[in-house]
């Protein structure tokens, strides 16, 4: 028998032969990727959000957004403005768990909306008007995403935002045709579905499926071959979620 676990690793055994997912880490530095490029010049404002601290994919998103967004903090290029714990660690090019947990302590949304919001507004309250301007926000995912950038939206001394996002949500494709979010990554659960199939099938040819990568689930190191997650924002949503069949054009107005 062949085990194949979909989406979420099953742990703490040895009974598991292949890992089908979305690579969480890969996830996390699209979405600091997007920041890196959209900055110019130094001294950008960077606020942290993040999701909850008992979910160990949020360490994953963070972990693969701090490893391309530190390099940018170290000279200079942005400059934290809501977490003194990650200021204290900015010069850390890897953080170990605990400091992870440290910052994420201080910048949880536990992926819930108001709470990201009141967050947002509370961080914004405690900066001055130097502290913003053209501001750019890692938020963890699209709910989150919508609920900050509402908050720094409505702040007078917000110039501009850049704010990131995952999942393709169709409230969150809306912002983006109408430019109240910057960008999500699309995480295609038919590609994944897709790979799914193709392992199995590959399985059943008496094959061994690709590898890329191995994830410990506390017992073993797990094979896998994460599936592709997209960038998506105002240029190219209409080609990514639209025209791809992700969803339907009747679902939004002001589509380019």
């Amino acid at each position: 028998m062949k085990v194949i676990s979909y989406d979420r690793l099953i742990l703490d055994t040895d009974a598991v032969d292949y890992y089908v997912t979305f690579d969480s880490l890969a996830v996390g530095a699209a979405q600091a990727q997007y920041l890196v490029d959209k900055a110019s010049g130094e001294g950008n404002p960077l606020y942290l959000y993040a999701g909850a601290a008992s979910d160990n994919n949020a360490f994953l998103f963070f972990e693969g957004a701090w490893n391309v967004l530190q390099p940018k903090i170290a000279d200079g290029t942005f400059v934290i403005k809501n977490s003194s714990e990650a200021v204290a660690m900015q010069d850390k090019a890897t953080l170990s768990r605990d400091e992870m947990g440290a910052i994420i302590g201080q910048i949880t949304t536990n992926w819930d909306f108001n709470t990201a919001k009141t967050l947002a507004e509370s961080n914004l309250t405690a900066t001055t008007a130097a502290d913003k301007g053209d501001v750019f926000i890692l938020a963890p995912n699209d709910g989150t995403a919508r609920a900050i950038a509402d908050a720094f939206a409505a702040d007078s001394d917000v110039a501009s935002y850049v704010v990131t996002g995952q999942d393709a949500e169709k409230a969150s494709v809306q912002y983006i045709i109408d430019g109240k979010q910057s960008m999500t990554v699309l995480k295609d659960v038919r590609t994944l579905v897709a790979d799914a199939i193709s392992a199995a099938v590959t399985f059943l040819d008496g094959g061994t499926p690709p590898q890329t990568n191995t994830y410990n689930n506390g017992s073993i190191d797990v094979p896998a071959k994460p599936s592709e997650v997209i960038s998506v924002d105002k240029d190219n949503v209409k080609a990514a979620v639209i025209d791809s069949g992700y969803w339907p054009a009747a679902d939004f107005t002001g589509l380019p």
